[in-house]
């Protein structure tokens, strides 16, 4: 068989086939089929007495893209798709199994009998199974029968299945994804919102135990409706511009937060079905908030039911084990050599643009994908051809995946988890990076709550701690992430991270996060953050809502609400958040004292602000800071308001300035700095 030329999408009919009489006519129902331009006899042999019906949707194209690694839109053609065929409504399924020697469907529909509804292997060495049952409707649960190697006999899930049984049961469900979406607007118009240049403020949920029907029932969970009900509401109310859901593509296990899947084409059935997950999506939009997933391409669990040893080889992951398992987690780690694998993933990641609309993807763990040393002692890795480290085919496909979101969806972006100082994350891979539009900023993340932890009196022996940021800011697209790793484990809730007595534990974190708001770069707070938890998170559980019924949580909850109007409403804090033009030290002198001063830049001057920051629970008065080109300024922002719990007993109704160089423009500014506050002045 010639190869084709690489190319990173097969060609597939927009159009829906119904089969009738031997006829194709146009049909808005069925299932996708590339199959127009093939020979009626070569695209199925149907006996129709039999209960399996030899079918195919995959062309001679498909079926190579697929092998070499370049078919991106497989969940068109694998899993369980209803169709009509010959005047009979019933489902195809497909399922890739190379080293299978029998494949049956099983179910309720069939008493679980493993050999009445056998499906056909293809004659091209493609390891594809497929056949058409008829008469079989929506919602039946099912699974593959695998004869694998050396004759292990196991019932898997559909890798494609877009629907699961809610665990602990484990078979998947046939689905259709038919949905009118209502979010037209927000589609025609998010290349703004989610643009480099917009506001990025993300609050980062897990959906399970942001709020429970019953808060102490880890079995309870509210449904995707409720969640549009309470849940979008609630973001829109606080300004974020954005939000991020830990994993709901399906997964077995409650402790693995969403991170162990085994459905990567499925929203969890926890909370309902996928027209309820799309809906809850569609209310986001409708709301002028961007939704982002995580999605973890880098490891799946051992659960009997899923992707590993899924044909009695190791058919999704290296069958080496020192690049096959993940020695953090106790999973596995994906083949991406194989190109079965990869069009596998970048299809998964495809998949929820396309069919979800969403409008990012964080990906998981991306340093242990590019490493081969990840989490391994000396002997425990091989070298790559090169005697590097790095994972080059993982490389290959981290790059492939970007390309096709770019390519296909401009107006979305991509955000790394990764840790390490690999060159170029989220840079173009033209430009010889990685591809991704935003990288995690975990060394702003560790050097600022290392920080913030000190006695205020210690802070000044380690104010490069808190500058270093902007030695490498420019390196990489950042976003600034307070994450759900930093609030479990024994880390300790945000609250009691900062040191003091209760009032200046408050003052501390409002302080805080208004460093953070006015920081170069996007944003992430985890759910609770904003009031103040005082318990780590607990998946099991959910938020401590109680809390906001005290004027401290209460104000600081407030604070983050007003730090997220001010970051929209003004372009110095997001217009050139990646550029150089948008951030300028403008005092760094005052070790002792503890007070820095930055300036934050727009593209028009008369919108930039300055940010003053007093790191001390000592109030200053007539505190001199010396600033170009501005004789006038007025306070936007202080931390210290009464609104937010603060004392309120320092701010500047009315600013004094006064010029004390003419040729350089230099204006000397007088203000008052409240303890351990921040002002923020246009």
């Amino acid at each position: 068989m010639t190869q084709p030329k690489k190319k990173s999408t097969t060609k597939s009919s927009t159009n829906k086939k119904n089969v009738t009489n031997g006829k194709e006519e146009n049909s808005m129902s069925g299932a996708a089929s590339n199959q127009g331009n093939l020979p009626y006899e070569e695209r199925f042999f149907v006996d129709t007495t039999k209960p399996v019906w030899n079918y195919s949707l995959f062309s001679d194209e498909d079926v190579v893209n697929f092998q070499n690694g370049t078919h991106y839109r497989l969940y068109e053609l694998f899993g369980s798709k209803q169709l009509t065929v010959l005047g009979r409504n019933g489902y195809y399924f497909a399922v890739w199994a190379p080293n299978a020697t029998f494949i049956s469907v099983i179910g309720n529909f069939n008493d679980w009998d493993n050999t009445t509804h056998p499906l056909f292997v293809r004659q091209d060495s493609s390891g594809i199974w497929e056949g058409f049952i008829p008469d079989m409707g929506k919602g039946e649960v099912y699974k593959y029968h695998i004869h694998g190697f050396k004759g292990k006999k196991q019932d898997k899930g559909d890798p494609f299945a877009n629907f699961w049984e809610k665990r602990p049961l484990t078979a998947s469900i046939t689905w259709d994804l038919s949905y009118e979406w209502k979010d037209t607007t927000w589609m025609g118009k998010r290349k703004n919102h989610n643009s480099l240049e917009a506001p990025w403020s993300v609050y980062e949920v897990h959906l399970a135990s942001w709020m429970r029907p019953n808060k102490h029932d880890e079995e309870s969970y509210n449904t995707y409706d409720q969640f549009r009900e309470h849940l979008v509401p609630y973001v829109k109310g606080m300004g974020f511009t954005h939000v991020e859901l830990l994993p709901i593509m399906e997964h077995p296990f409650d402790g693995s937060w969403g991170y162990q899947g085994t459905g990567y084409f499925a929203p969890t059935s926890r909370y309902g079905d996928p027209q309820q997950f799309m809906e809850l999506v569609n209310a986001f939009h409708e709301e002028g908030i961007g939704v982002i997933l995580d999605w973890v391409p880098s490891h799946f669990p051992y659960d009997a039911h899923g992707l590993f040893m899924f044909d009695g080889t190791h058919t999704y992951e290296y069958a080496d084990m020192r690049k096959g398992f993940h020695p953090d987690w106790n999973s596995y780690i994906f083949n991406y050599k194989r190109g079965e694998v990869k069009s596998f993933l970048i299809s998964s990641a495809r998949y929820w643009f396309d069919k979800y609309h969403i409008d990012g993807i964080r990906v998981d763990a991306v340093s242990s994908m590019l490493k081969l040393n990840y989490s391994r002692q000396s002997g425990q890795w091989e070298p790559n051809e090169f005697g590097g480290d790095g994972n080059l085919e993982a490389i290959a496909f981290i790059k492939d995946m970007n390309e096709m979101v770019f390519r296909d969806f401009p107006d979305v972006q991509t955000i790394a988890e990764e840790a390490t100082d690999w060159p170029g994350v989220s840079k173009p891979t033209y430009a010889g990076g990685l591809g991704f539009g935003m990288k995690w900023m975990m060394g702003w993340m560790h050097d600022t709550l290392d920080y913030f932890k000190l006695d205020p009196l210690y802070r000044k022996f380690h104010q490069n701690k808190f500058s270093f940021s902007m030695m490498y800011y420019y390196d990489e697209n950042f976003m600034l992430p307070l994450s759900h790793d930093e609030v479990v484990h024994g880390k300790s809730p945000m609250i009691y991270k900062m040191p003091g007595d209760e009032w200046q534990k408050f003052a501390n974190l409002r302080l805080l996060y208004s460093y953070m708001f006015c920081h170069p770069g996007g944003k992430l707070l985890f759910m609770g953050d904003e009031f103040g938890s005082t318990s780590e998170w607990n998946y099991k559980s959910e938020l401590p809502w109680e809390l906001l019924q005290f004027e401290p949580h209460q104000g600081l909850k407030d604070c983050v609400r007003d730090l997220n109007k001010l970051l929209s409403s003004e372009p110095a804090l997001h217009e050139n958040q990646f550029t150089i033009y948008g951030f300028e030290w403008v005092d760094l002198n005052h070790r002792d004292d503890s007070v820095i001063v930055f300036r934050r830049k727009a593209k028009k001057s008369d919108d930039d602000l300055l940010i003053v920051l007093n790191m001390t629970p000592l109030a200053r008065r007539d505190w001199k800071v010396y600033a170009k080109d501005k004789k006038q300024w007025k306070e936007l922002f202080n931390s210290d308001s009464r609104d937010y719990w603060g004392t309120g007993d320092t701010f500047n109704p009315e600013i004094e300035t006064n010029l004390v160089d003419k040729n350089e423009n230099i204006y000397e500014i007088n203000l008052h700095l409240p303890p351990l506050g921040a002002i923020i002045l246009k």
